[in-house]
This record gives C-alpha cells, structure tokens and sequence, in this order.
C-alpha cells in the first residue's frame, strides 16, 4: 500500500500489563511523537482494566492515541511492532492475549479498510471491547467506523446496553 498523499487521521490503542505499565505507556506515546510524518493529536486518559485472556495476569492500563501521519498503514504498522520491541514485547514467541510490556493496535486508519495478511483495520475486535472504545470514545465519540458508518459513541452505547451481538465486515471483491 502506498503512502498516503495527506495526512490521515488513525487511532491506536495503548496497552500494558508487565514492568513498568505508566513508564511503558509514557515511552509508546513519546515514540509515536517521534515517528516520521506523524503529529500526536490526542491521548485519552489512561484507564486501569482487568486483563482478557489467561488468568493470572496483572490488571491492563489502556488508552488511545489520535495521530495524523502521512505514512502509510503498513508502515505505521511496522512502527508500533518496532516500539513493542524496543519496550520488550516478542509477538513471535508470546501467548495470545497473554501478559505484555507493551501492546499497540491500529484501530482506526482514516476511512480505510484493510485486510491483509497481519494488517486488519478497523481492528476486528474494536467494537467488542470496552477497554478500547471507552478510551476511544473519549477522544473520538463522532468518528464513524468505515465498514457500517456507525460512531465510536454509538458503539460504547450498544456494548454497555449488551445489544452489541456481532461485527459485519463488508464482502470485497
């Protein structure tokens, strides 16, 4: 995928459960400041959750960040791989939905949809976790999902209401 000619606006959620969580969240949003042909917009507040996924594990902060960039998704993406890296995460030889020092997810990409290999956007499970869309919602309540146009608000309402029963994605091609 090329790189967008304008900036696009995208959203990416922020996680950790292991060290340091407020240093390894502090160190995600500083370098997604840093990237090349991005602004840092927005970051929502930092929220304490319980963990999804193997029992034992720590309790999660999680938040989203609003950035505009000018690379391209596949890119960005290969960035936050790169930022996992650096605070210590290891996909390749980690559990799913396992304990990290760090977990960054391309939720939003502008009004993109993607299916790739390794590269889904909007992030598949968005509209089903609430650690994602409050934070998202906070910051972004009107921005409306590409594949059913429906608002991050609109969403967090109908998974707090459990009327949320499952995600469509459009069929390409």
């Amino acid at each position: 995928m090329r790189t967008p000619s304008a900036p696009t606006d995208c959203f990416i959620a922020l996680g950790s459960n292991l060290g340091d969580r407020h240093a390894n969240i502090r160190a995600a949003v500083d370098a997604l400041a840093k990237l090349p042909g991005t602004e840092l917009l927005r970051v929502s507040t930092i929220i304490e959750t319980e963990p999804v996924g193997p029992p034992g594990q720590d309790r999660y902060l999680n938040g989203v960040a609003h950035v505009r960039t000018t690379l391209s998704p596949r890119e960005l993406l290969q960035h936050l791989l790169r930022i996992e890296l650096e605070r210590g995460r290891d996909r390749a030889n980690s559990p799913r939905w396992g304990s990290r020092t760090l977990d960054l997810d391309l939720l939003l990409f502008g009004d993109h949809i993607i299916d790739e290999p390794g590269l889904t956007v909007p992030h598949p499970r968005l509209r089903e976790r609430l650690f994602v869309l409050e934070p998202l919602a906070e910051i972004a309540r009107e921005q409306r999902l590409p594949t059913d146009g429906r608002t991050t608000g609109e969403l967090l309402e109908s998974l707090r209401r459990g009327t949320l029963v499952a995600s469509v994605r459009p069929t390409i091609g």
